[in-house]
């Protein structure tokens, strides 16, 4: 697959490592030439130093033989214009722009992405979708991360096992005689940011960071058998009042009223702003890392402070005096993933990398065979696939046990229609299937080819 990303920041370097990892031919275009040295250097890819939105860049780039374009760089005009050039000029099939003004994704515009106006297959809008993730966590108490896959019907959850766990050092076959009515399956472990390889005598560990699949309905109670019986935060502490921090609190104000929300915003103007697009959301202007400020959002009784400023640094801040003063818990924003090694040892309980979000987002609309959905994790390490398994597939019509699948890729849910199964080693999949599978970053290739049309079947 060809492959011209637009933007060599760190979203636009990321989808670059990712896809050329997996032997795609890929471009990067951008206006920086230290950038593209960068990506030049580093990956294998072709750089090209120019605007990504001008004709002859893209035709240098050979946009006429491209099956997808990936405009990420930072601005939104630059980012819609490559598609529409992309699309007018040399027919790239898939055409994806990161669109971060919100102006542009109202829902009174909705023609203005269309193929008639401007043509881009996919937006994204990294405030919006970091906006749904920590809502998603915010939902599932106890989880440092929660997909929902099958429009709802499978989570994958993912948990850190603490001291007092009680399947800590349990063998993943016992899980099943311990646990008998309780539909999960763990897909994968890691441990000191590595991947295990699993087995059914792989035993889990203190400060292991745990994914399972289960059926909603059982979320709970799986929650509880690894440790976890926090309850759902009702009052909320949102820090920053940009798009991530007004988004998610619309998104309580619409679905969540059983949930009350308060904002604090440094910035004077932007708060009166904020509170005059919110209904019940109490906005609070002032400093959040000063003491008095926060005594004023009563933090004391705040279960979940949820720290999305632009700032790492003041967002774990905040988030460490927030727990300080009494808060429960707290899901920080952190761009920069060198931070992360430390946050779990400071106190922060889930860590939003907005860099992450993207990037899983956009992979799911290039990944190739009947993909429905794409999670990645950290840094790369994994991905969590949702596919749809073809008459062809080499899956279909076997036991799973007997697929010669290798160690670091699980099957973690099958969904037949409406039914979900937790699959066992003798679960046949059949065609049209829907299978939730873990996978190592370097068996994704693989995974695809087991998942795609062979040409035969035409």
């Amino acid at each position: 697959m060809k492959v011209i990303v637009c933007g060599a920041g760190l979203v636009g370097f990321n989808i670059a490592r990712y896809l050329s990892s997996e032997k795609n031919d890929v471009t990067v275009i951008d206006q920086s030439p230290e950038l593209v040295k960068r990506v030049s250097d580093q990956l294998d890819v072709q750089g090209i130093v120019g605007f990504a939105s001008h004709p002859d860049v893209l035709d240098a780039a050979d946009a006429g033989g491209a099956d997808v374009i990936i405009a990420v760089t930072q601005r939104d005009e630059v980012n819609m214009i490559a598609c529409q050039v992309a699309h007018s000029l040399f027919d790239v099939p898939t055409k994806i722009a990161r669109i971060r003004a919100q102006n542009y994704l109202d829902p009174v515009w909705s023609d203005l992405f269309t193929r008639e106006n401007l043509p881009i297959d996919v937006t994204i809008s990294p405030e919006i979708e970091v906006a749904r993730a920590v809502m998603r966590r915010l939902q599932v108490p106890g989880a440092i991360d929660m997909v929902p896959f099958a429009e709802g019907r499978v989570q994958v959850i993912a948990t850190r096992l603490d001291e007092g766990c009680p399947v800590v050092d349990t063998p993943l076959r016992r899980l099943t005689e311990l646990f008998p009515d309780l539909h999960i399956r763990v897909m994968g472990i890691t441990r000191d940011r590595e991947v295990m390889v699993l087995s059914g005598d792989s035993s889990m560990s203190v400060g292991d960071e745990v994914y399972f699949a289960a059926e909603v309905d059982h979320v709970p109670r799986a929650l509880t058998a690894f440790g976890h019986e926090e309850v759902e935060a009702r009052r909320v502490l949102i820090v920053g009042g940009g798009n991530v921090g007004l988004s998610l609190a619309r998104e309580i104000e619409e679905s969540h009223s059983r949930v009350s929300s308060k904002i604090v915003e440094h910035n004077r103007e932007r708060a009166g702003e904020i509170a005059e697009r919110l209904r019940r959301t109490v906005v609070l202007h002032g400093d959040v890392l000063d003491r008095d400020m926060l005594n004023e959002a009563n933090v004391q009784a705040t279960e979940t402070i949820v720290a999305v400023t632009n700032d790492d640094e003041v967002n774990i801040l905040a988030s460490l005096l927030a727990k300080n003063e009494g808060c429960k818990r707290a899901i920080t924003l952190v761009n920069n993933v060198t931070f992360e090694p430390l946050l779990t040892s400071l106190g922060i309980d889930v860590m939003v990398n907005p860099r992450a979000i993207t990037v899983s987002r956009i992979l799911q609309y290039v990944r190739r065979g009947r993909i429905r959905g794409v999670h990645s994790l950290g840094d790369g390490l994994a991905e969590i696939i949702e596919a749809e398994a073809m008459e062809t597939s080499s899956m279909v019509g076997i036991p799973i046990r007997d697929a010669n699948l290798p160690g670091d890729m699980i099957v973690g849910a099958v969904i037949r229609g409406d039914e979900v199964i937790i699959p066992r080693g003798g679960t046949v999949i059949q065609p049209k299937d829907r299978v939730v599978v873990f996978t190592t970053a370097k068996r994704v290739r693989h995974f695809e080819k087991m998942f795609s049309v062979r040409l035969e079947y035409f």
